[in-house]
């Protein structure tokens, strides 16, 4: 466990280990949530990044017969 220290400008440095383990890049945005007494970051992904994660998914779906 790694421990990290508020400045006195609220700014928190993320340690190297944890930067590294989850990828994280310079200038990327995280969503930060306030979450049962804790703070959670979140990182976000660009929106091009999710393309083609439905891939192979079975589209044909029963549909009512008054519909398209």
């Amino acid at each position: 466990m790694t421990i990290v220290t508020l400045s006195p400008r609220f700014q928190v440095v993320i340690p190297k280990d944890v930067r590294e383990h989850l990828d994280l890049e310079p200038g990327q945005k995280l969503q930060a949530i306030g979450y049962k007494g804790r703070i959670e970051l979140i990182p976000l992904e660009p929106i091009e990044a999710s393309r083609g994660f439905l891939r192979g998914i079975d589209t044909t779906v029963p549909r009512d017969s008054d519909r398209l």
